[in-house]
């Protein structure tokens, strides 16, 4: 009905061009600010246009990081890699454990199957914020404070994955796992060479949301590191904003926030189209 009337079609663009715009503003106003003095920040009016000051800022808080105590002394990158390992390994373990979950709840009969998912399901409703005084005690008493094992260990069990790579599993059919028994392949041959590669697309969706997850984690690393050389990048943005007896240096807190936007995006963009398939596709 859109192409039969170029009014509607008209609207839509223009209800689309209205939406990029409100998405795309404050990301520009961003940049923007990260490329001026501190001086020109605080003047109004805000300055809509890059200014000079562009390599400058970058380039202090990739390598230098901020002078002031509070605010760091480390340099971005490092915060950036530490997120990027904390996100990769949560992503990966959580893809993992949960698809091993699935298939074990699925593919194998044992006493109390159905009750294991389900109290796996209900974890749905305990975040880490309900659980993190004695998750912090267990973490602490295995002596994995300051330590990539701490900050990525007790998130890695995902009920969500978990509960999506079933309702996958229960779509699969049947004669599959008759045939690959026929040929003689054992479980793992049958997972490993009929069930992963049909769980691409599925894969590809739940890394997108993982690593998102993991890249975008504030409490528990504030909770598990004391040495700021395992400090993550939302942490540094944090420390620059609220700092003592001095105004933030707000561009470089805006290029921090630039910056922090580029491995999620970047991934958002590399796994578009599996992203998009994982979640919408139902023919398998």
């Amino acid at each position: 009905m859109v192409e039969r009337r170029p009014w509607l079609t008209l609207l839509a663009h223009v209800t689309l061009a209205i939406g990029v715009l409100m998405v795309a503003f404050p990301i520009w106003v961003t940049f923007v600010a990260s490329t001026h003095r501190p001086e020109d920040i605080m003047t109004a009016p805000i300055p809509l246009w890059p200014g000079t000051q562009l390599l400058a800022n970058y380039s202090e808080l990739l390598f230098s990081g901020l002078k002031n105590p509070s605010a760091g002394g480390v340099p971005l990158w490092r915060m950036m890699a530490n997120s990027l390992v904390m996100a990769l390994i949560i992503a990966i373990g959580k893809i993992v454990l949960s698809f091993m979950a699935a298939f074990a709840i699925v593919y194998f009969r044992f006493p109390f199957r159905m009750a294991a998912f389900w109290l796996i399901f209900m974890t749905l409703m305990l975040p880490v914020e309900v659980r993190i005084v004695p998750t912090f005690k267990v973490v602490a008493d295995l002596g994995m404070l300051n330590s990539y094992a701490g900050l990525t260990v007790p998130l890695l069990a995902s009920a969500t994955a978990t509960f999506l790579f079933r309702q996958f599993f229960l779509t699969v059919p049947d004669e599959l796992a008759e045939a690959a028994r026929m040929d003689g392949a054992g479980p793992l041959r049958f997972m490993k060479d009929i069930l992963l590669p049909l769980s691409t697309t599925n894969i590809a969706a739940l890394f997108v949301i993982m690593f998102t997850f993991g890249w975008n984690q504030y409490l528990w690393p504030l909770l598990m590191t004391t040495d700021r050389q395992y400090m993550t990048v939302v942490m540094g943005i944090q420390r620059m904003i609220n700092v003592a007896d001095t105004d933030p240096q707000w561009p470089m807190v805006m290029a921090a926030v630039i910056l922090a936007m580029l491995p999620p995006v970047a991934i958002v963009v590399v796994l578009q189209k599996w992203f998009v398939k994982g979640l919408v596709e139902t023919e398998k």
